[in-house]
């Protein structure tokens, strides 16, 4: 078969591509830009809102697959571009172009779900089946597999020593790993008898949020770690802050999905299967979990590390803007050389510089230059007090001693969170 597929970059997309070309099946993909090529084709649901933008790229497609999908709106991509008014225009291109059949991945929850990421898909769900063409609307439950934005989120949550849940934990959840979901619907697209029909795509069975986190951190490979119940309305303003953060997964839309729940039977995926959904026990293979777990820890490891370098940095600057007492920094700076009307200079500048470098270690998002300043500053500071102030490397409290684990951590986030980065896009 020909098979357009709308979203075929994206997570679902690409395990779709990769199975529905291993049997066989000629897969057209859609990307929003880049030269043409016999199995690629240019079409962006933020700006082809009309079915004629579409009728042309639909010659000799005998299905259509839209995996389009956001989590979170932007300014250049909202629901109702992306969810809706795109998929819309393609659904009635395939109508026009005569289109044998057309698959749309929805979202298990879409049906009567209260959130603009419900609504969206819901109204691009009812327009198709109002289509002279043969539709099935796939409504996955969460999909869990390397590389997707939800495992990377559940694969950290579950490797944190504290597990924190929202509320107790209750909320309902029925994860479905992405090859069992990409199986499934590579059945779905050559059977013919699933038409006209909404389809809810699940694992084996529902589980509570802290049971579902508590059995994958064990398929880490990881011990047992205590539940921490974060209060409902504690998480509602948590939400509505990270909601203010570009890239946070977490915002009062999400979480209101979570509260919802994200459960159905799972008959049809057992049927598409012809076998049982794997169970989260097998979401991650034993060769894979030491090295997915040590992944995990260091979605959150990074973070605090970056985290308490730019404390020691804003500290170190107010204390030496005046908690300190001046006349004290006065007499060390007096021993390196610099008196004068250099010394308020030299002690409100360097305190400034260490304010300034531990704002930026919080606010940047690009921070490899950055640390690079860091380290060259330490070495600076720690090749001046060994010349001009020795006695502090027999100091009990060890100040400068100290500067071997900033260097050597500073070093860590400098090596690392380029991988973390592109692990993450």
């Amino acid at each position: 078969m020909v098979i357009l597929l709308a979203g075929g970059t994206g997570f679902i997309g690409r395990h779709l591509a990769e199975r529905l070309r291993q049997r066989g099946h000629r897969v057209i993909v859609v990307r929003r830009s880049g030269p043409p090529t016999p199995d690629t084709v240019q079409g962006d649901f933020t700006r082809d809102l009309d079915a004629t933008h579409w009728v042309s790229r639909l010659r000799d497609v005998e299905v259509v697959v839209n995996a389009v999908g956001i989590l979170r709106e932007r300014p250049e991509a909202t629901f109702d571009a992306i969810h809706t008014r795109g998929p819309q225009a393609l659904f009635a291109a395939c109508a026009m172009a005569g289109v044998r059949r057309v698959i749309q991945i929805s979202a298990l929850g879409a049906d009567d779900g209260d959130t603009g990421y419900f609504r969206s898909k819901r109204r691009a769900d009812q327009f198709l089946a109002t289509l002279p063409l043969d539709w099935t609307i796939v409504q996955p439950s969460v999909v869990y597999g390397p590389g997707g934005t939800s495992a990377r989120l559940f694969d950290m949550l579950a490797s944190m020593p504290v597990i924190a849940v929202p509320g107790r934990g209750r909320q309902p959840v029925q994860p479905i790993h992405i090859d069992d979901l990409a199986h499934a619907l590579a059945n779905l697209i050559e059977r013919d008898d699933l038409v006209r029909r909404r389809v809810a795509l699940v694992g084996p069975r529902a589980l509570e949020l802290r049971t579902f986190l508590l059995e994958l951190r064990a398929t880490l490979g990881l011990g047992s770690a205590p539940v921490l119940p974060i209060p409902m309305s504690w998480m509602r303003i948590g939400a509505r802050l990270a909601g203010l953060l570009p890239g946070s997964l977490l915002d009062r839309e999400t979480l209101a999905m979570l509260e919802r729940g994200n459960v159905a039977e799972p008959h049809a995926t057992r049927d598409l299967l012809g076998r049982e959904p794997r169970p989260v026990a097998a979401f991650v293979r034993p060769e894979a979990a030491a090295a997915r777990a040590l992944s995990a820890q260091l979605q959150w490891l990074l973070p605090l590390l970056r985290v308490s370098i730019a404390l020691v940095w804003i500290w170190t600057g107010i204390v030496s803007l005046g908690l300190y007492p001046p006349a004290a920094s006065y007499q060390l700076l007096a021993r390196t050389g610099v008196s004068g009307m250099l010394a308020p200079l030299a002690l409100y500048g360097a305190a400034l510089l260490d304010l300034a470098l531990g704002i930026a270690t919080l606010a940047m998002r690009r921070r490899r230059t950055l640390w690079q300043v860091q380290m060259a500053l330490i070495v600076v500071y720690t090749l001046i007090i060994t010349f001009a102030l020795p006695e502090y490397w027999l100091h009990p409290y060890g100040p400068v001693l100290k500067n071997l684990p900033m260097l050597a951590g500073i070093y860590l986030l400098y090596i690392l969170e380029p991988r973390a980065a592109a692990a993450g896009s």
